[in-house]
């Protein structure tokens, strides 16, 4: 499963390196802006019969406001001018609520921060690449539009011989408070039962800062969702490689307070609507994340635990 699932209390270490690597601004690999030759997307029409569905509370300064951790290339993350948010969930944002006659307005925000600023009325969706998992739609609504699993990246030509079914003992980068620290805790346990040393774990707030730990070579691996691992490798100018295939796909989903009407059923709507006229496809490809689009968008979906 991917990016985020729940505030991790399963840290195991911190090592803030971004300052160690002397790195400025968002700490993206490479620069800014939507991927080079990105086809320019269609204008969205809006749909009368899905704003109708949007809470008065919500429609009536005509923005919605979004949660975003802009730490997370290609999915969100800050351009060259280290304000504005980019990336491919801001573009599906911004068309979804164009289809509601709304505009989206995407504010940068702690990761562990979002939901809870959710409840608080702070703000009006979390969109941030956002794992759907049962724990979460206890508290929130979740509308499904992306399925994206784990992928590992190691330094170009796997110098280590990093394998995945063997990281007992290999110094491994990840993000704070994603699905690939629990991940990595329950390959520890197999490590610690088969009596094997342990995973280095270097947890880190921001994943821009995992990749540059990687790139230093402070890590031998680093774990992450799918189209991350897939931008860093295209951004770090040939000194990063795939390890092998995505794994324990799942969907991302937009998360909406719940007590909201008929909110998430204008949400749903409107991805569905995308996704029926092509927009989505068009968003989701100039991101090279064609791999993880679904066809059917929807409230909640079941997942496993």
């Amino acid at each position: 499963m991917m990016r985020r699932i729940a505030d991790s209390a399963q840290v195991v270490v911190m090592l803030l390196l971004l300052a160690a690597c002397g790195a400025g601004g968002s700490g993206a690999p490479g620069g800014g802006g939507a991927p080079a030759g990105a086809a320019s997307v269609a204008p969205v029409a809006k749909d009368d019969a899905l704003a109708r569905l949007v809470p008065a509370d919500v429609a009536a300064d005509g923005k919605i406001v979004v949660g975003a951790d802009a730490s997370y290339p290609p999915n969100e993350y800050l351009d060259t001018d280290g304000r504005t948010i980019i990336g491919m969930d801001v573009e599906l944002g911004k068309a979804i609520a164009r289809k509601l006659g709304l505009t989206a307005e995407f504010q940068n925000a702690q990761f562990d921060g979002i939901l809870p600023g959710l409840a608080a009325g702070k703000y009006e969706w979390g969109m941030s690449s956002f794992t759907i998992n049962p724990d979460r739609v206890k508290s929130v609504d979740m509308v499904s539009y992306f399925n994206v699993g784990t992928k590992a990246a190691v330094v170009k030509g796997n110098p280590e011989h990093v394998s995945l079914d063997e990281l007992c003992g290999k110094a491994v980068g990840v993000q704070q408070g994603t699905v690939q620290v629990d991940d990595l805790n329950a390959r520890n346990q197999k490590c610690q039962q088969q009596g094997k040393p342990a995973i280095a774990l270097t947890i880190l707030p921001q994943q821009t800062d995992v990749t540059l730990a990687l790139t230093a070579k402070r890590v031998v691996a680093m774990l992450a969702d799918a189209p991350v691992i897939n931008y860093a490798v295209t951004q770090t100018n040939g000194q990063l490689e795939a390890l092998g295939d995505q794994y324990d796909a799942a969907p991302y989903g937009i998360a909406i307070g719940k007590g909201k009407g008929e909110f998430a059923k204008a949400v749903q709507g409107a991805v569905q609507a995308l996704i029926s006229d092509g927009t989505y496809d068009k968003i989701v490809s100039k991101y090279n994340g064609q791999d993880s689009e679904i066809k059917t968008s929807q409230i909640n979906p079941s997942v496993g635990q």
